[in-house]
C-alpha cells in the first residue's frame, strides 16, 4: 500500500509541474484550465444567487470600464482564454476577486473607499493575477497532495494502531498550515502584486496609486496579525515590495496613445 501511495504522488507530482507564465516559478497543479473554468462558472452562478447585485450606474461604468482596460492587458500577454464579466456587488466590505474564468466581482465597500480609477486598478489587477497564475488551483492541489502525504506518514508511523488518530491530525494540520500553506500564501500574495501592478501599468494606469490605496488599507486595519500568522504579507512588507517593484516596472514601455 505505501508502494502504491509513493508511485501515485510521483506520477501526480510528474504530470502536473507547470510554470508560473509572470514569475516562471515551477507549480504543482493538479486541476485542468478547462476545470478551473467550469469550478468559476458555478461558483458565479453561487455567488449571483445569493448575494445582491448593484445597479448603481456609476459603480457599474467605473468598474466596467476599469476592469475591461486590465482585461486587455491580460488577454494580449497572457492569453488565458476568458470570457470576461464585471459584477458590482452591494456589499459594505471592502473586497474583490477574480474567480477562474474572469469572472470579476467588486463590493460596493471598496468603491466607496478608493480615491480613484487608479486605486480599482490596483486591486482588480491584483484580483485578476491571482486567476492567471491559477493560485487558487495550486493551493487545492497542495491541499490534496498534504492529503496523501498524511496518509502516507499516519501508515508509516502506525499512528491509527496506537490511538493517536486526534493528535497527528491536530500536529499535522497546525504544522501543514504554518509551515507551508500560509507561507506558500503570502508567495501568492507577492506575486500578485507583482503581477497586477504590471497589469495596471501596461493598462495605462498610475501604479503609485496602489501603495496610496494599501496605506489607506493600513490605516483602515484595527488589528495587526504578526505575517508569520497570516496568510497575506504585512503591510509594511507589501508596501515596501511595491515601491521596489515600480522602480523596475517604470522602465518598461507602454504605449498610452491606443483607445482602450
Amino acid at each position: 500500500m505505501k508502494k502504491f501511495f509513493a508511485l501515485i504522488t510521483a506520477l501526480l507530482l510528474f504530470v502536473a509541474c507547470t510554470k508560473n507564465p509572470y514569475t516562471h516559478r515551477s507549480q504543482l497543479i493538479l486541476i485542468s484550465p478547462q476545470q478551473e473554468i467550469q469550478m468559476g462558472l458555478s461558483a458565479k452562478q453561487q455567488i449571483l444567487q445569493r448575494a445582491k447585485v448593484s445597479h448603481n450606474p456609476y459603480y457599474n461604468r467605473l468598474v466596467k470600464e476599469v476592469a475591461t482596460r486590465i482585461a486587455r492587458v491580460a488577454d494580449e500577454e497572457f492569453h488565458p482564454g476568458y470570457r470576461w464579466e464585471f459584477y458590482v456587488l452591494e456589499s459594505p466590505q471592502v473586497n474583490a476577486f477574480c474567480l477562474p474564468g474572469g469572472k470579476i466581482f467588486v463590493y460596493t465597500g471598496l468603491l466607496k473607499l478608493i480615491d480613484n480609477p487608479d486605486q480599482l486598478a490596483a486591486v482588480i489587477g491584483h484580483e485578476v493575477a491571482h486567476a492567471i497564475l491559477r493560485h487558487g488551483s495550486e493551493r487545492v492541489s497542495m491541499a490534496m497532495i498534504g492529503e496523501v502525504g498524511k496518509k502516507l506518514l499516519a501508515q508509516g508511523l502506525n499512528i491509527n494502531e496506537r490511538g493517536w488518530g486526534p493528535l497527528f491530525d491536530l500536529a499535522y494540520g497546525v504544522t501543514a498550515q504554518y509551515g507551508v500553506l500560509y507561507p506558500y500564501s503570502r508567495k501568492f500574495e507577492y506575486e500578485a502584486d507583482q503581477l497586477g501592478l504590471y497589469l495596471m501599468y501596461k493598462a495605462c494606469y498610475n501604479p503609485y496609486e496602489a501603495v496610496k490605496f494599501w496605506y489607506k488599507m493600513m490605516r483602515q486595519s484595527r488589528k495587526k496579525v504578526p505575517e508569520f500568522l497570516s496568510t497575506h504579507p504585512s503591510d509594511e512588507h507589501r508596501i515596501g515590495a511595491l515601491r521596489k517593484y515600480i522602480k523596475e516596472l517604470v522602465t518598461i514601455k507602454r504605449d498610452c496613445s491606443r483607445r482602450f
